[in-house]
């Protein structure tokens, strides 16, 4: 497993990453540090709901939106929604189509989707869509809009409604941006804070950071998954040397 912090002085290009989650608040609870984190570093960062995330048993449409927009200007993003139907999410042409077009437009280079094993099924759906649509954005010929892209890197977060002990194989230092992250999660009161039952998921994502960071040393941490090899071009963003 690879612990991975920027370095004090981030040397490298800025690039263009987007997270793309079925619902609003799935980004903040898997990664909304590292959200946070990377848009301080001044990375191009978008976040793309696939829906609006209702109906919930105390939301509306306009409350989540309003919501999700808090949480995008405490994490320091651009959001959009991408019109997908919640409870309702299909791995189909149509759907890899509309994410493939949000790709091509804002020329992705990275991406993060919700980590593939779920119980929920519009998560299921979501990661299915964003891996097929990381294809169809470099297709040339076609009507999608922009111009095509082929997304470098496809890492995923973990937002599971399954009770999985995540198991990483790298984790990204997010220590100075607990807060943010916490903020976050709190924008959506709607889901965390009106519910009295769901305002401990606030405390066990916390504690959750907290321990992944006792791993490598750090203050907080979140964990990440990929199936494909990662490069390094040197040991200086390790943690823990």
């Amino acid at each position: 497993m690879i612990a991975w912090a920027a370095p004090a002085v981030y040397h490298a290009r800025m690039a263009r990453i987007c997270v793309i989650g079925p619902h609003p608040d799935d980004q903040e609870l898997g990664m909304g540090g590292t959200i946070a984190s990377l848009a301080a570093q001044g990375h191009d960062v978008l976040v793309v709901d696939l829906t609006d995330g209702e109906p919930t048993p105390h939301g509306d449409p306009e409350t989540r939106a309003s919501e999700a927009a808090a949480a995008a200007e405490i994490l320091g993003v651009r959001r959009i929604q991408a019109g997908l139907k919640n409870r309702e999410v299909v791995h189909d042409l149509a759907s890899r189509h509309v994410v493939a077009g949000i790709i091509r437009e804002h020329q992705s280079e990275i991406l993060f989707a919700p980590h593939p094993i779920d119980a929920h099924p519009d998560h299921v759906a979501a990661t299915r869509i964003v891996e097929d649509a990381r294809f169809d954005a470099k297709l040339t010929k076609t009507d999608l809009p922009g111009d095509p892209v082929h997304p470098r890197w496809l890492f995923y977060y973990y937002c599971t409604h399954l009770r999985r002990v995540p198991d990483p194989n790298f984790l990204i230092d997010i220590t100075g941006f607990e807060d943010h992250k916490r903020r976050a999660m709190l924008a959506y009161e709607s889901q965390f804070v009106v519910p009295e039952k769901n305002r401990r998921i606030i405390d066990v994502m916390m504690s959750s950071v907290t321990y992944f960071g006792s791993r490598i040393g750090t203050a907080a941490a979140e964990p990440f998954y990929t199936k494909e090899p990662l490069g390094l071009a040197g040991l200086q963003g390790l943690v823990g040397l």
